[in-house]
C-alpha cells in the first residue's frame, strides 16, 4: 500500500488519492462518453492498495496507465498518456527554449553570464548546456529544502553551483619550486624537471592549465619571482659553458661569480674574465625576456576547461631582491610593456605587485628602481595591481628580511580578489591553499523587507535580525558543500591533490581529500553595501557618515559572526568583498519585481559591488580610499580597491604612485588603477581620447581595455546587461 511519494524535485510526500482521481477525471471529460465514478475509484483503489509504500510521481503514473488500458475505457488511456506527454514537454520547454538561445548564439545574461567565458564557440556552448542542466539537479538533490528556497527567495547565491556535482575546490596558490624542482605526474602527462629559464617558464604555464582543468575557480602562482630565479643562474651558467666549449678553455670559476644585477652592456672595451661575464649576462637576459615574453603570450592562448576559455591566471612578484629575482621581475615588465600580438594589452595573467617597505616602496629600497617601471607599466597596461604587504593584516611576524624562503610569509592573492592568509590547521601562508567554495548574501533584500517599518532603530534592528539569519543558514550551506566536496578521492585532482595542495603529497590516489582541505576558506560574500545602506537610512556610505558607521557595523558584525562559525564548525571562514558579475544584476532584476523600482536601490540595472562606493559617485580618490579601507581588515577573504583616472595615464606614471601612497597612508591591502586605453588590433596605435571608437591612422575599430570585478576584457561583447549598466555609469575619481 503506497504511503508516500518521491515527487520530481525530490521531495518526499503523502500520498493523495484525489490526486490520481482527478487526473483520470479531467482524460475522461475530454471524451465523448464523459466520466465514470465507479471506474475512477476502482482504478484509484488498485493503484494504492497494490503499490509498495514508497513510489515516485512516475512510478504511480504508469501503473493508472497500465489499469486504464486494462479497462474498456482505452479512450480515456489515450487522452491521459497524452495529456502526461503534453505536460512532460512543457516541463522540458523551459530548458529547449535556454538551449535554443546558446545554439542561436543569442547575446543575453545567459550566455553572458561570465565575460572571461566564449560560449559562442562549439566548447564553450558544451560548457554552457552543462552548467545549465546541472544546476536543477544541485537543486533539487544536493541543497537542503531552506537553502533552495533562500536562493529561490534571492537573498543567497551560491557561486559555481554547476561544479557542485563535480567536488572541486575554487582555486589555489601554487607551491611552483616544488614542482620545477621535481617535475610532476598527472593524469597521461609529465613533466621533468626545470634546467633552465625557458623551461620553467613553460612548466609554470602547464601547472596553471591542468590545475584550472581540476578546479572550479582561479590560478595563482604566490612569488613568481623567487621561484624562477634560480633558473636565471643555470641559464647563465649554461652561457658560460657554452663560451667554453667556443673559447675551448675552463672558465669553472665564473659559474658561482657575484653579480650585482643582470643589466645588457655593451662588450666594447671589456677583455678577460669581465667581458666573458658580461657577455654571458647579455646571452641570459635575452634568455629570460624571452622566456617571460612566452610565458605572457601562452597564458593568453591556451585554453582550459574544454578550449573555451583561456586560464584564469595570477602571479604575484615583486619582493626577490636578488639579481636573479630582479631579472626575472625586469623581462616580465618589459614584456608586459611591449604587449602581445600587435602590441596589444595582455588580459591574462593578472599580475600583482607586492609592495613592501624596506623591500620595494621607498628610494632606498634595493628594488625601488623596479617600482618606479611598475607604475610605469600600470599606467600603459593596467596591469600590475598592487597588494599591500604593509598594511597591519597582511603582515606576518614570521617574515625576515635576511630570510631567503621569506616569500613563505608573504601574503599573495589571486583572479580578482581572494585572499587567503590566516590558517587555524597550519602556518600562516597563502602558498598550496586556496578557497574550498563561497556563497553571496543579498544585503539589499534584507534591507528593502525592513522598509515598512518607520522607526530607524527599529528598522535596523530588524535587518541584523534578517541578517543573523541569513548568516546562520549560509555558514551551513557552506558546511554541507564541505562535507560533499570531502569525500571526493584524491585521483579525481591528479596535480591538485599530489603536489599543489598543502599536505596533499601524503595522499594514495584512492584515499579521500578529507585530511587536508580544512586548510582552505570558506567565504561569505556579500552585495550590495550602499544600496543597503540607503533603504536604512537614506544615504550610502560614500555620501554620509552615519551611513558610514552602519556599513562597517555590518561588515563588522557579519566578520564577527564568520569567527563564531570557525569556532563552531571548525573551519576557516572568512567574509569576502564578493567580485558580482553576473550577480549584479540577476539579484536587482529580482528585488524589482518584488518590490517595483524604489530610487536609489532598484533603479538601476545593478547592485553596487560588496563595500564600494557607487561607480556612479562623485568622489576624490582620496575621499574613496578613505571610506573603503576600514572594510579590508574585515574582508579578509578578499577585497579590492579601484580608481578611475582620467586622460592619457601613459604620461603620468606617478598618479599611479600616489594611489599606491594613499593605499600605504590608508591601511588598504590591494588595488588597481583604471583608465582608459585604445588600441588598434589592425596597425597597433594607440591613444586615451574617449570620444573615439575607430583608429585615426587606418580606420579599423578600436578595442578599449576594461576591468570587470577586477579582471581585464578586451572587448565587452560578452558584459551581461548589468555589468554594462555599471560601465556606463562609471565615473572618473579626481
Amino acid at each position: 500500500m503506497i504511503q508516500v511519494v518521491v515527487k520530481r524535485d525530490g521531495r518526499v510526500v503523502g500520498y493523495n488519492e484525489e490526486k490520481i482521481k482527478a487526473a483520470i477525471r479531467k482524460a475522461m471529460l475530454t471524451t465523448e462518453t464523459g466520466e465514470d465514478e465507479n471506474l475512477i475509484q476502482k482504478i484509484t483503489d488498485r493503484v494504492g492498495m497494490s503499490g509498495p509504500e514508497k513510489m515516485t510521481v512516475e512510478e504511480i503514473q504508469d501503473r493508472v496507465e497500465i489499469e486504464l488500458m486494462k479497462s474498456a475505457r482505452k479512450d480515456v488511456a489515450k487522452k491521459y498518456i497524452a495529456y502526461r506527454d503534453k505536460r512532460s514537454i512543457a516541463r522540458r520547454a523551459k530548458t529547449r527554449d535556454m538551449f535554443l538561445e546558446i545554439i542561436e548564439t543569442k547575446n543575453n545574461d545567459i550566455t553572458r553570464e561570465n565575460a572571461n567565458m566564449n560560449t559562442d564557440s562549439p566548447a564553450g556552448m558544451m560548457m554552457k548546456f552543462a552548467s545549465e542542466t546541472t544546476k536543477p539537479f544541485v537543486d533539487d538533490y544536493l541543497l537542503s529544502s531552506d537553502v533552495k528556497n533562500a536562493v529561490k527567495g534571492n537573498y543567497l547565491h551560491i557561486h559555481d553551483k554547476d561544479y557542485y556535482p563535480t567536488k572541486s575546490l575554487t582555486c589555489v596558490q601554487h607551491p611552483l619550486n616544488k614542482i620545477l624542482e621535481h617535475g610532476f605526474v598527472a593524469g597521461h602527462g609529465e613533466s621533468r624537471p626545470a634546467k633552465r629559464i625557458e623551461t620553467a617558464s613553460v612548466i609554470a604555464c602547464i601547472s596553471l592549465e591542468t590545475a584550472q582543468n581540476e578546479m572550479h575557480g582561479g590560478q595563482a602562482i604566490p612569488a613568481f619571482d623567487f621561484y624562477l630565479a634560480p633558473y636565471v643562474r643555470s641559464s647563465f651558467i649554461e652561457e658560460i659553458k657554452s663560451l667554453e666549449q667556443y673559447e675551448m678553455k675552463d672558465l669553472s670559476h665564473l659559474y658561482n661569480i657575484e653579480i650585482d644585477d643582470y643589466l645588457k652592456r655593451s662588450l666594447e672595451g671589456l677583455t678577460g674574465d669581465e667581458k666573458d661575464v658580461q657577455y654571458a649576462i647579455n646571452r641570459t637576459v635575452a634568455r629570460v625576456h624571452q622566456a617571460m615574453e612566452a610565458f605572457i603570450h601562452n597564458m593568453n592562448t591556451i585554453h582550459s576547461r574544454g578550449g573555451n576559455q583561456v586560464v584564469f591566471s595570477s602571479i604575484n612578484y615583486g619582493t626577490d631582491t636578488s639579481p636573479e629575482g630582479r631579472c626575472v621581475i625586469r623581462e616580465l615588465l618589459n614584456s608586459t610593456y611591449e604587449g602581445v600580438g600587435n602590441g596589444a594589452t595582455a588580459i591574462f595573467p593578472i599580475q600583482i605587485w607586492k609592495k613592501k617597505k624596506g623591500v620595494n616602496y621607498q628610494p632606498s629600497d634595493r628594488n625601488y628602481d623596479l617600482y618606479e617601471f611598475a607604475c610605469k607599466v600600470t599606467a600603459r597596461r593596467f596591469f600590475p595591481n598592487f597588494l599591500n604587504l604593509d598594511a597591519t593584516f597582511n603582515q606576518n611576524p614570521e617574515w625576515k628580511a635576511d630570510d631567503p624562503k621569506r616569500y613563505i610569509h608573504e601574503v599573495a592573492t589571486m583572479g580578482c580578489r581572494t585572499r587567503v592568509f590566516e590558517n587555524r590547521y597550519g602556518i600562516k601562508t597563502s602558498i598550496g591553499r586556496g578557497n574550498l567554495s563561497f556563497s553571496t548574501i543579498n544585503l539589499v533584500r534584507l534591507a528593502l523587507e525592513t522598509l515598512n517599518v518607520q522607526n530607524q532603530k527599529e528598522r535596523i534592528e530588524m535587518f541584523f535580525r534578517k541578517l543573523d539569519a541569513i548568516l546562520e543558514l549560509t555558514a551551513r550551506q557552506l558546511d554541507e558543500r564541505f562535507q560533499f566536496q570531502r569525500t571526493a578521492l584524491a585521483k579525481q585532482f591528479p596535480l591538485v591533490m599530489s603536489v599543489l595542495w598543502n599536505g596533499s603529497d601524503s595522499l594514495l590516489p584512492n584515499e579521500t581529500i578529507d585530511s587536508v582541505i580544512n586548510q582552505g576558506t570558506l567565504g561569505i560574500g556579500f552585495i550590495g553595501l550602499a544600496e543597503c545602506l540607503i533603504a536604512l537610512t537614506g544615504h550610502h556610505h560614500g555620501e554620509d557618515d552615519k551611513a558610514q558607521a552602519l556599513g562597517l557595523k555590518i561588515i563588522g558584525h557579519m566578520r564577527s559572526r564568520a569567527n563564531e562559525f570557525s569556532e563552531s564548525y571548525q573551519h576557516n571562514y572568512s567574509i569576502l568583498a564578493t567580485p558580482a558579475e553576473g550577480l549584479a544584476g540577476r539579484f536587482t532584476k529580482k528585488d524589482r519585481e518584488t518590490f517595483g523600482i524604489i530610487k536609489g536601490i532598484t533603479d538601476k540595472d545593478y547592485y553596487t559591488n560588496s563595500n564600494h562606493v557607487p561607480v556612479y559617485y562623485h568622489c576624490s580618490p582620496r575621499h574613496k580610499a578613505k571610506i573603503e579601507a576600514p572594510y579590508h581588515d574585515l574582508t579578509r577573504g578578499g577585497h579590492i580597491f579601484y580608481v578611475e583616472l582620467d586622460g592619457d595615464a601613459t604620461h603620468n606614471p606617478e598618479a599611479i604612485m600616489q594611489i599606491v601612497d594613499m593605499m600605504d597612508k590608508y591601511n588598504l591591502g590591494y588595488g588597481s588603477v583604471n583608465h582608459n586605453r585604445n588600441h588598434c588590433p589592425q596597425c597597433g596605435y594607440e591613444n586615451a581620447d574617449t570620444t573615439m571608437s575607430d583608429c585615426p591612422k587606418c580606420g579599423a575599430k578600436f578595442e578599449t581595455i576594461q576591468r570587470i570585478t577586477g579582471y581585464l576584457v578586451g572587448t565587452t561583447d560578452r558584459w551581461n546587461s548589468g555589468k554594462l549598466a555599471e560601465l556606463k555609469d562609471r565615473v572618473v575619481h579626481k
